[in-house]
């Protein structure tokens, strides 16, 4: 594969940022998490008028066709953003589960924007280890709860799996509560079922569908990363310091430029996940989620004083590259795992 941009490609980057420019600007991300966390006037616009949310499904249910590739491109600059739009939870992850037990109900409806589904799974569990269930089903009704769910606050539908079979329940039949997160622009939820009825899908492999996430995850790790790089960038070369721009001292050039590379390197893992195969993903994953922190961590402290303040957005790109560190595997899951996918011992 080519790790490249195509056209198409490049057009759908360049209208997604415009409409995140004008409608979602970092500027104002500060201010606008202090109200609601989602900003769903603005996912209907990318759901609606772009179609970002039919992107992975078949043009036979109201879809695009797309790939991985171009979903991953949208990532890259919802991830530039933060934007607080339910784009992963629900035209991601649930609607990979969705295609992948090959129900085709729901996915109409997301495809047009005019409903969201979250998969009802804790956002740090890894695709590496049996996700332990507090979901048992009795009668096609299903009781219990999962806790930390990501998107479940603005789902219509809840995607729960239980006894290897993923069951559909609307948001309605379960009790839903944001509790608080380290990501002020992705909430994440308990969600309670107490004898919901459930629509039984079929057959469900959750460890394929975190994969697929995990793999794709690391293009949002990179848009966080590439923003933060040339935002920094931008500052150290307008702030003077002794008469001249702090860009200019030669401790400064060197942490930008190995951060530059580790960028670099982070585009190329990212790109290549999108082939959706274990061990590209595991590479992915393995990197980026460090890189996006350190992007993160660089710009708050070469921001000075102003970097550690709320008006300014860099918290909230530090918030999301530690909450994403965390979700769908830490690093070191991804490694230990890249260890036996390559048939290498793993690190002691």
């Amino acid at each position: 594969m080519t790790l490249l941009y195509t056209d198409v490609e490049d057009e759908l980057r360049a209208t997604v940022r415009a409409v995140l420019a004008d409608r979602c600007p970092p500027s104002a991300a500060p201010a606008r998490v202090e109200g609601e966390p989602c900003d769903l006037e603005l996912w209907k616009t990318l759901a609606r008028d772009i179609g970002v949310a039919g992107l992975l499904i078949p043009e036979q249910y109201g879809g695009a066709g797309a790939s991985a590739r171009e979903v991953a491109v949208v990532l890259e600059e919802l991830g530039r953003a933060v934007a607080p739009v339910p784009f992963f939870t629900s035209a991601v992850l649930a609607t990979h589960a969705l295609l992948q037990v090959g129900a085709a109900g729901p996915l109409g409806a997301m495809a047009e924007g005019e409903s969201a589904a979250a998969l009802a799974v804790p956002f740090a569990a890894t695709p590496y280890r049996e996700v332990p269930s507090a979901v048992t089903l009795t009668g096609g009704r299903l009781s219990g709860q999962v806790r930390g769910v990501a998107g479940a606050d603005v789902a219509d539908v809840l995607l729960v799996p239980a006894g290897g079979v993923l069951h559909a329940v609307r948001a309605a039949g379960a009790r839903v509560e944001v509790v608080p997160s380290l990501d002020l622009t992705r909430p994440l939820s308990n969600v309670t079922l107490d004898g919901a009825a459930a629509e039984p899908l079929g057959a469900f492999d959750l460890a394929e569908t975190l994969r697929f996430g995990a793999g794709l995850l690391a293009s949002e790790q990179l848009g966080v990363a590439e923003w933060c790089l040339e935002t920094t960038l931008a500052y150290v070369k307008e702030r003077y310091q002794f008469a001249r721009p702090v860009g200019s001292f030669q401790a400064i050039k060197h942490r930008l430029a190995d951060l530059w590379l580790d960028v670099v390197r982070a585009r190329a893992a990212a790109r290549a996940a999108t082939a959706a195969d274990p061990v590209s993903a595991a590479v992915a994953q393995a990197w980026n989620a460090g890189v996006a922190v350190h992007a993160a961590e660089e710009a708050v402290q070469l921001h000075g004083g102003i970097g550690m303040t709320w008006e300014h957005p860099i918290h909230l790109y530090l918030k999301r590259a530690k909450s994403t560190e965390i979700a769908l595997g830490t690093p070191g899951d991804h490694r230990d795992a890249l260890a036996g996918l390559a048939d290498l011992p793993a690190p002691a």
